[in-house]
């Protein structure tokens, strides 16, 4: 079956039958579901190499990350990518997954997909304030969607949970639990939502009158050793903080982890929640309080706004900020000066805090 013999069919020109199946605006609804219906009925699958030259577009998405080795074994990039790829397939789009060599810029993958005209749009991920990729990507009006804000955010299309707000809530809910000594585990400043985390923890803090301190910010990174390294750190200042808010859930792992090997009950002694609700967070030693991240859900959202973009749509109308949530499980609580004998009743309905559902 063939774009000829289709069209015979139907009784309508290759045009009209091309056009339909390549989703034009002119060909209308009722033409172009007549055209779909018989295409799957007959079996007919329009040829991918000729689609492309008559369109001018390769039909792929490319993705370029700030560290390719960053993400590996963090469940925060599998479901990203799983969330992208199932809008990409159902518009017969590949995605191309950019690796960018330790010790070369993203920007320089960037310029050679754009520049090889490799791919149709890109999205970008974990953007810097000031960031070489969108300044390019923005001056050649190239087809993207970032996940995080930068300086230039008016200017391009971007998906983003509000992270000021979400440091606002932890920090708070730590704050109310009884803690004065808050530390941050960040990671490299030059990210945006680095930047906007801290700026939530230090805003709770003085709302409550706490005077921020700056031997509890850590800028170890993101990654469980990352999190041990900055928790042993921090615990052995003189005055060692009483709860650990970490930039994301696997630097909480870690942070925990070294914690209990310095014998510090978690949840307990010392409290810690992380960010991204990832998997292991519910299944954590103590389960982990964090802030929940859709980011299946939001791989999804940025691969259907480039997929609007390239199709003409206005970046304008492709910027979104999500709201955050905090989900409570048991891996932070009252400091330990503030909490009951172990063994007394308060104590064990402090133990049984219900989860928040999912």
């Amino acid at each position: 079956m063939n774009l000829k013999e289709l069209s015979r069919r139907l009784g309508l020109s290759m045009t009209t039958v091309s056009r339909a199946l390549n989703g034009y605006p002119d060909v209308s609804p009722r033409t172009r579901e007549r055209v779909v219906s018989m295409a799957r009925e007959l079996g007919y699958a329009p040829n991918a190499s000729a689609r492309r030259l008559t369109s001018g577009r390769t039909e792929t998405i490319g993705f370029v990350p700030q560290n390719i080795a960053a993400y590996y074994g963090n469940p925060y990039f599998a479901d990203l990518l799983a969330g992208i790829g199932e809008t990409l397939h159902g518009a017969n789009f590949d995605l191309v997954l950019a690796c960018v060599p330790e010790g070369e810029a993203p920007f320089e993958v960037c310029r050679r997909l754009v520049e090889g005209r490799r791919v149709d749009g890109l999205i970008l991920d974990r953007t810097f304030t000031e960031d070489p990729r969108v300044e390019y990507l923005a001056t050649r009006g190239f087809p993207f969607a970032t996940l995080g804000r930068d300086r230039q955010a008016g200017r391009h299309a971007f998906l983003d949970l509000d992270g000021e707000r979400a440091l606002e809530l932890a920090t708070s809910r730590l704050i109310e639990l009884g803690h004065r000594e808050i530390a941050f585990i960040a990671a490299d400043p030059r990210f945006n939502f680095v930047r906007e985390r801290l700026a939530g923890y230090r805003r709770a803090l003085a709302r409550a009158g706490i005077p921020w301190r700056e031997e509890h910010l850590r800028h170890d990174g993101i990654g469980e050793e990352a999190g041990a390294r900055a928790a042993r750190a921090l615990m052995a200042l003189r005055r060692p903080p009483t709860a650990l808010l970490c930039i994301e859930d696997l630097t909480a792992i870690g942070a925990m982890r070294a914690l209990r090997a310095l014998g510090h009950r978690v949840g307990r002694e010392v409290s810690v929640i992380g960010y991204n609700d990832i998997p292991l967070a519910r299944i954590a030693e103590p389960p982990l309080t964090t802030i929940r991240m859709p980011i299946r859900a939001a791989g999804r959202r940025l691969a259907a706004m480039v997929l609007a973009l390239v199709g003409g749509a206005d970046p304008a109308d492709l910027q979104e900020v999500w709201e955050p949530e905090l989900v409570i499980r048991e891996s932070d609580g009252p400091p330990a000066a503030a909490m009951p004998a172990a063994d007394g009743p308060a104590a064990a309905s402090l133990s049984r805090r219900p989860t928040a559902p999912r």
